[in-house]
């Protein structure tokens, strides 16, 4: 008996998703675009939200910013739940040797001044990347368009990640007592009440988007610029490189998730003069409070350098707003 084998090619009748092909034309989508556009309901809602019975329970009035496709707000890094995970395994590896390597290399010989810097200005910011979980989840809750809520929510995601680092640092220096003192910090510190103002005011921003701009953008922009730049340098001259090693990975996700919020504002200050004279309203309120708030903390610690240290970070921070059209 012959038997012969023969290659067959089966053309398929469609490459993509009907709403994908409406978008992109028929042709294959990445994992990104099936994972992102045109996701949302907008139609079809079968009931109005009962805390908010003026609104669908996906409304587009919820911000005051107006956008011809909501999903202009697209993610530069690409990031779906795959890539996503993936992503932060890699990272966690990498900050999960960097730890192993500081616990066999010094940390518990930390000098002083550095052993202070970790406990007293790392610590207690703990309590801002929870507020700062929580501000990515409520705009993951009532923003408008998959490619917004989904980055938001796997930004909320990184903040409670990055809190958790924070307290491994703090029980790896100092044990348990550290957290406790740290938050007590946060609490009762004047030079900590100002920011603690500023994360507590922001959980009742009502527009979504000037959430993701008190947040994301400004507050983010300073302290990061504060906390993993210029004390990150003062542990440096202090003797130890342990700071920054233990860090690294804020610093990595810092400038990796700041490519997608210059991003997702260039797209809405773009979109209308508008949609620019509201966001630079916004931007201007509260570039002042968070700059006033950074400022208490840069003070005890800088001393006569403090107005130095300030202007390098606004500096920093009006750079990168002229990038994105502000």
């Amino acid at each position: 008996m012959q038997i012969d084998l023969q290659t067959i090619n089966i053309k398929p009748l469609r490459q993509t998703f009907d709403h994908l092909a409406r978008r992109f034309g028929d042709k294959p989508a990445s994992r990104y675009q099936e994972g992102t556009y045109d996701i949302q309901q907008d139609f079809l809602f079968h009931y109005r939200p009962t805390w908010e019975p003026d609104r669908e329970i996906f409304d587009e009035r919820r911000t005051a910013i107006r956008m011809r496709d909501w999903y202009d707000f697209k993610d530069p890094r690409q990031f779906y739940y795959g890539t996503y995970t993936i992503a932060r395994a890699k990272q966690q590896e990498a900050a999960d040797a960097a730890f192993e390597f500081a616990e066999q290399n010094g940390l518990d010989e930390l000098p002083e001044a550095v052993r202070k810097l970790m406990l007293e200005v790392l610590l207690p910011m703990r309590h801002l990347e929870w507020g700062g979980n929580m501000n990515n989840t409520f705009i993951s809750a009532y923003g408008y368009g998959t490619a917004i809520e989904a980055a938001c929510m796997y930004a909320a995601m990184d903040r409670l990640g990055i809190a958790q680092q924070i307290s491994r640092i703090g029980l790896a220096v100092a044990g348990e007592a550290a957290l406790g003192a740290a938050k007590g910090l946060w609490l009762e510190s004047p030079a900590w009440q100002p920011l603690r103002k500023y994360v507590e005011d922001s959980f009742v921003i009502r527009d979504w988007f000037e959430l993701f701009i008190a947040q994301n953008l400004i507050l983010d922009a300073l302290v990061h610029q504060f906390l993993y730049v210029h004390v990150d340098k003062l542990a440096l001259r202090e003797g130890s490189a342990l700071f920054g090693l233990l860090t690294k990975f804020m610093k990595d996700w810092h400038g990796e998730t700041s490519r997608w919020v210059d991003a997702v504002v260039k797209a809405a200050v773009g979109e209308s003069a508008e949609n620019k004279a509201v966001v630079g309203a916004w931007m201007g309120k509260y570039r002042d409070s968070a700059s006033a708030a950074v400022a208490s903390l840069v003070q005890p610690i800088f001393g006569a350098a403090t107005a130095n240290v300030m202007d390098t970070i606004r500096c920093d921070l009006q750079t990168r707003l002229q990038k994105v059209g502000l």
